[in-house]
């Protein structure tokens, strides 16, 4: 049976690989820029939207290409798993990477720059990234991730949301929330 952690890189990468061809490529962070960009309420081809596809290739070249082995183009899911469930093992360089990760989202999603993210930022945010989440299902993940209940993500409830997601092996961690109800849990 596949872990917890396994399972759920697994379903993120799903998620990551807009285009379907089960490879994470420049390509799909162009592709999920646009989409939250919209999600966002950002025009096509505006400044906003471009701002936003570079944050997307930014996490492209300076989190996922350094790791590709021999000047590769593209990673896929089999190698995203195994690299990202490394991560898992080792939690300072989890907090470093992810956390960078969680950082550059939030850049993203706290589009009134008040250094976190309320129901309406995450709502849209969210729906650049899952498009197929419902309003219910995106409140209750805010609920979860909201572990203070003040209606509101702090960055470091916003950030520690993104790593728990990626490397928790704790089935009842907020972050498991990240990508709504955690259906990779047993009764999920």
């Amino acid at each position: 049976m596949t872990d917890l952690v396994t399972a759920k890189i697994s379903h993120g990468f799903d998620h990551l690989d807009v285009d379907g061809d089960g490879l994470l490529t420049e390509h799909d962070h162009v592709l999920y820029g646009r989409r939250a960009a919209a999600s966002l309420g950002h025009e096509p081809g505006s400044p906003a939207e471009q701002k936003i596809i570079d944050a997307y290739l930014t996490i492209w070249r300076d989190l996922h290409l350094p790791h590709i082995p021999d000047g590769g183009t593209s990673i896929a899911k089999e190698q995203f798993v195994t690299s990202t469930r490394g991560l898992a093992d080792d939690p300072a360089a989890a907090s470093a990477t992810v956390g960078a990760l969680a950082q550059a989202f939030l850049a993203i999603a706290d589009t009134d720059a008040d250094g976190g993210v309320g129901p309406a930022e995450f709502a849209a945010f969210q729906r650049g990234h899952f498009p197929h989440l419902t309003d219910a299902d995106l409140a209750e993940a805010f609920t979860h991730l909201d572990t203070d209940g003040d209606g509101h993500l702090s960055g470091e409830e916003f950030t520690r949301a993104v790593v728990e997601y990626w490397t928790s092996a704790d089935p009842d961690a907020p972050g498991n929330w990240w990508m709504g109800k955690p259906r990779f849990l047993a009764g999920g």
